[in-house]
């Protein structure tokens, strides 16, 4: 079991993160447009350039290919023309090798939601490689002087081709249905078995990979629909046409009834476990991440949890009741599970992290709680939180329970309880992981039984 704990012991990797600044940087200094598009990015959503670089494009036998391999990069293997290769140490572009590039060209890709949405944010005329519906879209938008900026969208495919083609109105019709899916069906068991039939005809209609790219999307979608921070912030990143393309996990809250099918669920979207995280006795918390390599997500999924067990499995061992509720089981009894009534407890993103913080207050009046992380390599911080309603017989029922006191049923059924947050997030030299500690400190911070005043939202 030791080792199962260890397995994802993520670590900054100063080297790759410098080979890859040097390359960003190389493109930026020879292409103006790519140079004011960084700065766009900065002033007006405070989105980093280097965050959205999906794909390097080198010469094979090039001093910049030789330079990654020293810095980390290993095969992949072979897409098309083009040998793939990864960095499995951290969070890192991929790097493709094409014998069809000049010597020392370096060509970066940029990913965004939409290629289309790109285009039309920055009034461009480009030729787009990949039909409406393909698993990948790609434009070229500049070159000059040996190098030159692309941008593409993925939806669960990681090659360099097309990749599987659907009909749109399929795709689309998939998507409705995780809009409109039903999250309140009189017990949590029916809530799992709508989504559980749902994503069986989500796959069998486009495959395994690009359902589960579907599903997040709604998923985005419905915390969004509840999140005046996301509603701001997304607005700005619209505007410069790539959507959520920066978004580092997707966080979910469960029951302990609920965590084994929610991880099940997940499972059947192709997700692998990660590493395990546990918040200490006095937290009670622990949390299972996990990652769809083909979609590029990680959900980081909570749940209220004893110390001995972190030494089980519980991602697939049933959890047996506790007598009382820590800050994930309240707030689940308060709001239902994530992947139910309640939706994502927060979606986190990469950003410059001060300009973030900075540019939400001026432009959209949102604030930020204290970094709950604040290390060289990582730092993060929650908008200040949401306040939900909730509702009157789920109070009742905590209530009777002894779960909450008078006073603090009282003061839900007058202000509500914190739902949910925006995360803001900046990465250095591809570190991969999380704070443990800093984590353990904001679920504590954000329980709804230290929301002492109406006003207080972290």
């Amino acid at each position: 079991m030791s080792d199962s704990l260890s397995a994802f012991h993520w670590r900054p990797q100063p080297d790759a993160g410098a080979w890859v600044h040097e390359m960003v940087e190389r493109v930026l200094d020879r292409l103006p447009e790519a140079r004011a598009l960084a700065r766009r990015l900065h002033d007006e959503a405070a989105v980093r350039f280097a965050d959205l670089v999906d794909t390097i494009r080198l010469a094979p036998a090039g001093a910049p290919a030789r330079a990654a391999a020293q810095a980390g990069w290993v095969q992949r293997g072979r897409s098309g023309a083009w040998q793939v290769l990864e960095n499995r140490h951290g969070l890192f572009p991929a790097v493709a090798l094409g014998e069809a590039l000049p010597a020392g060209q370096v060509a970066i890709d940029l990913k965004v939601e939409a290629v289309d949405d790109f285009l039309a944010a920055h009034r461009l005329d480009r030729a787009v490689q990949g039909q409406v519906g393909a698993a990948r879209r790609w434009a070229l938008l500049w070159q000059a002087d040996n190098v030159a900026v692309g941008v593409l969208e993925r939806h669960g495919w990681r090659g360099m081709d097309a990749g599987p083609t659907h009909d749109p109105a399929t795709l689309e019709q998939v998507l409705e249905a995780f809009r409109a899916r039903r999250r309140e069906l009189g017990s949590d068991a029916a809530g799992f078995a709508e989504a559980g039939r749902l994503i069986d005809d989500a796959i069998a209609a486009v495959g395994r990979d690009r359902a589960c790219e579907l599903f997040f999307a709604a998923e985005r979608e419905h915390w969004q629909a509840r999140n005046r921070a996301a509603q701001a912030q997304k607005a700005r990143q619209d505007a410069l046409g790539i959507g959520w393309a920066n978004h580092d996990h997707h966080t979910y809250r469960s029951s302990r009834e609920n965590f084994v099918p929610l991880v099940a669920l997940w499972e059947k979207l192709g997700f692998a476990c990660r590493e395990r995280f546990y918040a200490g006795r006095e937290a009670g918390w622990g949390a299972q991440v996990m990652e769809q390599a083909q979609a590029g997500i990680v959900t980081f999924n909570d749940v209220d949890l004893a110390p001995d067990e972190l030494f089980n499995d519980f991602a697939h061992q049933p959890l047996p009741p506790q007598p009382s509720l820590g800050t994930v089981g309240l707030w689940c009894a308060l709001h239902g599970d994530s992947v139910l009534e309640a939706g994502m407890h927060h979606l986190e993103c990469q950003f410059y992290f001060a300009a973030l913080a900075r540019q939400l207050v001026e432009q959209a009046g949102v604030g930020m709680m204290n970094p709950f992380t604040d290390l060289p390599y990582l730092r993060q911080a929650f908008t200040h939180g949401e306040r939900w309603p909730v509702r009157p017989e789920r109070i009742d029922v905590l209530l009777a329970g002894g779960q909450i006191t008078a006073e603090q049923a009282e003061r839900f059924r007058r202000d509500g309880a914190i739902g949910s947050h925006l995360e803001n997030l900046e990465r250095h030299d591809g570190f991969k992981g999380f704070n443990q500690q800093g984590v353990s400190e904001i679920i504590a911070e954000t329980d709804p039984r230290r929301q002492g005043q109406a006003g207080r939202a972290g």
